[in-house]
């Protein structure tokens, strides 16, 4: 068995972004984004190297989370586009009619509910498969039994290709998000870390709180060590927050969901499948799937 569990917003994102043609409803409603990710699960459901047993897609539906009563500056709903914004609702019913399960989150984000199904079912499926290529998701990767995946780019990331992109284990990626930041997420980071300075630092000591004050007891070598040291030492509470902000939670609410048994694909279920695609004039994608849940 093998537990996939997709990051929905990042799949509406890049379908609503991507060049393909665009798709409008019979009512004239813009959907290409809810097309895009509708393709883009089947694709998945149906890849024999995949193997796709257990899966759930995950939404942030709101935008704002928990960490915005934390931080002003974290990202928010600001600037999302109002065609987009009016398909939250509808691509959550879309992923449903692929027979997928849906966890739309409302105070976490769908990386936390992505966390807390790793964290839940590493032990007892083969494999746990994070499909999304954002940074922030590499602290929930351990050896070899959970994973991340970038599906456009086609590349798995194992602990230890975690460390080989970002310069430091995947449990010490929040203390490199706080202290080099992520635009992604709103996160500002502290002056002049910049992602090679942080993971060197990190890749000694670890976690921000064994950083020592003083760049003399550094043990290791990093340009403009003094100032970056000092920065620290004045905004500690800061890089705290942030790495905070940056921390993924392992016990998110994920909805309908009480076993991992909840999330086995069955198959597309066809009535509902076809019925979803007739009204929303998707006539091409009702060709797509290969498996069809049994009646």
């Amino acid at each position: 068995m093998r537990l996939h569990l997709v990051d929905g917003t990042y799949e509406l994102y890049r379908a609503h972004y991507s060049p393909r043609p665009g798709t409008t409803a019979p009512d004239g409603r813009d959907v290409k984004a809810t097309a895009g990710v509708m393709d883009s699960l089947l694709a998945l459901l149906h890849d024999e190297q995949e193997a796709v047993t257990h899966v759930a897609v995950a939404f942030d539906n709101p935008i704002r989370s928990f960490r915005n009563a934390l931080f002003a500056g974290y990202k928010g709903d600001e600037g999302v586009p109002p065609e987009l914004r009016a398909q939250f609702d509808l691509v959550e019913e879309a992923v449903a009619a692929l027979g997928v399960r849906v966890w739309s989150m409302k105070d976490q984000e769908a990386d936390d509910a992505l966390a807390t199904a790793a964290a839940r079912w590493a032990g007892e499926v083969e494999q746990v498969r994070l499909l999304t290529p954002d940074k922030d998701l590499g602290q929930c990767v351990r050896g070899q039994r959970v994973v991340q995946v970038d599906r456009r780019q086609q590349k798995v990331m194992d602990a230890e290709g975690v460390k080989a992109k970002l310069g430091v284990a995947p449990e010490s990626v929040p203390d490199l998000l706080a202290l080099m930041g992520d635009d992604a997420d709103g996160i500002p980071g502290l002056a002049g870390f910049g992602a090679k300075g942080a993971s060197a630092v990190l890749q000694a000591y670890g976690h921000l709180e064994a950083i020592p004050d003083s760049a003399a007891e550094w043990t290791v070598k990093v340009r403009g060590a003094d100032k970056l040291a000092a920065t620290l030492k004045a905004h500690r509470d800061d890089a705290r927050l942030y790495r905070t902000l940056a921390t993924l939670v392992e016990d998110a609410p994920l909805p309908g969901t009480a076993s991992l048994a909840d999330l086995e694909w069955k198959g597309v279920p066809e009535a509902r499948f076809k019925a979803f695609c007739e009204g929303l004039g998707l006539k091409s994608l009702q060709r797509r799937p290969k498996r069809w849940a049994a009646s």
